[in-house]
């Protein structure tokens, strides 16, 4: 009878903790839909809608915190949602939780907070970012956005670009290279975020893996910006 109780004990305690970890991951969800919003829709500054046409994902990290402007390390978790299908042209899917881990971004002086917005631009840089770690600028070559919604994105260095990348700091939105950084899937965050293992790479290809309501601003945004893609 004592070992049921502590075990029950056991149980009990731990389902508050669960439920909070499930609370953070889908405030992260909520947090990168209101970012991705506001960077979309400014009427004079924000992504080129044309490369959010072109783009197999979307990756965004709110308020991403540095410890020191000197020491340069930082981490950042957040979302990726990428196009469903074999050839990435179906709806945009399920999020999937993504860390970001590495370099020194310019822009981040002292503790503030930085938003991230990412895109990447094809197949390639896609399935790397789903299947492993990947090296920004080493595995996947990289550019800082251009900036400004009716720019367009017939230019060399977007168009060999793998990974685009964007940040917003107090105000100020600009591309940013985060060249040195790598990025990978959050396997702990997508555990606490859908109640069982579930891979970066499955969220994405299997249907059956369903949006949180967490997400419904960050993809109600993403199909009215960009319903399909464009090749």
């Amino acid at each position: 009878m004592k070992k049921i109780a502590c075990l029950s004990l056991g149980f009990l305690l731990v389902l508050p903790m669960v439920a909070n970890a499930q609370d953070k991951e889908e405030d992260r969800v909520k947090a990168s839909g209101e970012v991705l919003r506001d960077i979309l829709e400014s009427p004079d500054k924000g992504i080129p809608h044309d490369l959010v046409d072109k783009a197999e994902c979307v990756v965004i990290y709110p308020s991403v915190k540095k410890a020191a402007f000197i020491v340069g390390g930082s981490y950042g978790r957040g979302v990726m949602t990428c196009r469903t299908g074999a050839t990435f042209k179906g709806p945009w899917s399920a999020p999937a939780m993504m860390a970001l881990e590495g370099a020194s971004f310019g822009l981040q002086i002292g503790g503030q907070a930085t938003d991230f917005v990412l895109l990447i631009m094809n197949e390639k840089g896609a399935n790397s970012v789903l299947s492993s770690k990947v090296k920004i600028g080493g595995d996947a070559s990289a550019a800082a956005g251009p900036v400004g919604r009716n720019l367009s994105a017939e230019t060399d260095v977007v168009l060999k670009a793998e990974i685009l990348s964007w940040s917003r700091a107090q105000g100020l939105f600009a591309g940013v290279s985060l060249t040195g950084s790598t990025m990978r899937a959050d396997d702990d965050a997508n555990k606490h975020l859908y109640g069982h293992d579930v891979s970066a790479k499955d969220i994405v290809f299997k249907h059956e893996v369903k949006a949180p309501p967490s997400a419904s601003l960050l993809l109600s945004e993403l199909h009215k910006i960009s319903p399909q893609r464009k090749p």
